[in-house]
């Protein structure tokens, strides 16, 4: 199976090259999509010449650069696409296993929560309070089972690729994917990753800090992508 594995970025110069030097061990095609960086990110991926590079020229979102990332993977007509976060959360060690599972599903999603890896590692209260609500509708609206509704850590074939319609641009855009996954009859597979927090005091930006408007936001972008998608949810959920 011939895989692309993607890593959007905004303003990660701090991490850029001690992740992209590690995922270039385990990913043979790898794609940055620099979502409008204004720091050093630009200069820096320069530095690695075998390194695919899509450049947002203003900041969209961090839906936008899984939008991108998913349009190159089926333009360069690969078998499927791995993503991951440039923050240090994800292991790219994991790459291999997370893109196998493949074989079995046509979404992989990593799980920080399926397992206990590390048991001194805890997510910021409100972030796994959201996390908890939105997988919980997730599931019982849409009929999966899922433990985490927002791990940046998945691998996808092309034909789930190709079913997606992704017009949210920024950190909502997993509920248009879970919905249309469901929509389109897509399997999918949890892979248990390890829960790392570096840097809890990272923002989302604008009123998404609130952590009442994030998740009112969140419900309001999976109401309407179930509204759009003609599904019928599980218990009038919507």
């Amino acid at each position: 199976m011939r895989l692309l594995t993607a890593i959007p970025v905004h303003n990660e110069e701090a991490s850029l090259e001690t992740v992209l030097s590690e995922v270039l061990r385990y990913a043979d095609h790898v794609l940055v999509v620099d979502d409008g960086s204004v720091d050093r990110t630009p200069e820096l991926l320069r530095g690695f010449p075998t390194v695919e590079v899509v450049r947002h020229e203003r900041n969209l979102g961090y839906g936008a650069g899984l939008r991108t990332a998913f349009e190159r993977a089926i333009a360069g007509g690969y078998d499927g696409l791995v993503t991951l976060d440039c923050d240090g959360q994800h292991e790219p060690c994991r790459i291999p296993r997370i893109a196998a599972r493949l074989a079995e599903a046509d979404i992989v999603s990593g799980s920080r929560y399926l397992q206990v890896f590390d048991p001194g590692q805890r997510p910021p209260e409100q972030r796994r309070r959201i996390n908890v609500e939105i997988t919980r509708l997730l599931n019982e609206c849409l009929g999966l089972n899922l433990t985490d509704a927002f791990c940046g850590f998945k691998a996808y074939r092309a034909k789930a690729l190709r079913a997606f319609d992704i017009t949210d641009l920024g950190y909502a855009m997993p509920l248009q994917v879970w919905v249309q996954a469901v929509e389109h009859g897509l399997t999918i597979v949890e892979e248990a990753v390890p829960l790392i927090y570096l840097d809890e005091s990272r923002a989302f930006g604008g009123a998404l800090d609130d952590a009442e408007y994030r998740l009112n936001h969140y419900r309001q972008v999976f109401e309407a992508a179930v509204k759009r998608s003609g599904l019928t949810v599980v218990g009038g959920c919507c």
